[in-house]
């Protein structure tokens, strides 16, 4: 898949690609929103994978959403793009699948001076209360919410999806090497769901100074080639 990035900003990661992986085990089918989309590349990986799955994705910064929009076309993937604040963000039908890769930083990290990777990283832009209670709204009764988040925050991450009938019933660390602290935290929460809480084997990135085999299977999955240019 060719993905189109900026040049000079914020660009996807890993973290993009393993919550790929993490979502597919799941196989979606259906209505498919992804949240901050950026330029694309977990929603468009969903849509190329899962061919029952409907796509639409929501950024609302005007760049991203141009890049985005350009990784579909030359893609040959249908996805209707909403260019807003996910906060302000409405839909009657309702989705069975919200994906997202949000910023996650918290106020007291150091910042970024460029205004498109502040935007991207740094959670005051996308507040979890908020940002939980409007993926309740639109998730379809059980239905999935899957993301990724700083793990450091992660007992916070569970009383705010509680606070709006979402529970965890999935969730897997992922580690740059075995003997590191988590550097990520994957979760998989349903909307009305009575499951207990499942927790996965941790997702090693590297063994040594090569990737892991779990790594490098995801990357050849993905088959991504990034591109950075202005549009």
């Amino acid at each position: 898949m060719l993905l189109y990035q900026p040049e000079s900003s914020y660009c996807y990661n890993s973290d993009s690609l393993f919550l790929y992986d993490f979502i597919g085990r799941l196989a979606p089918k259906g209505r498919v929103l992804d949240v901050g989309s950026g330029s694309g590349v977990i929603g468009l990986l969903l849509a190329r994978d899962f061919p029952k799955t409907t796509l639409e994705m929501v950024e609302k910064q005007k760049a991203f959403a141009t890049y985005a929009a350009h990784n579909a076309r030359v893609n040959n993937i249908t996805c209707k793009i909403h260019h807003q604040d996910f906060l302000t963000f409405e839909d009657s039908l309702g989705y069975d699948y919200i994906v997202s890769n949000p910023p996650f930083y918290h106020d007291g990290a150091s910042r970024s001076s460029d205004s498109m990777r502040h935007t991207a990283r740094y959670n005051i832009h996308l507040p979890l209360q908020d940002f939980f209670k409007n993926v309740a709204v639109l998730l379809k009764p059980q239905g999935h919410f899957i993301f990724c988040y700083d793990p450091s925050q992660f007992a916070l991450l569970c009383a705010e999806l509680s606070a709006v009938k979402l529970r965890v019933v999935t969730v897997q660390f992922v580690h740059s090497k075995l003997d590191r602290n988590a550097s990520l935290v994957m979760v998989h929460a349903r909307k009305n769901s009575k499951s207990l809480m499942k927790t996965l084997p941790p997702f090693v990135a590297f063994e040594g100074s090569e990737f892991s085999r779990e790594a490098q299977q995801v990357y050849q999955k993905a088959r991504t080639h990034s591109i950075k240019c202005r549009l």
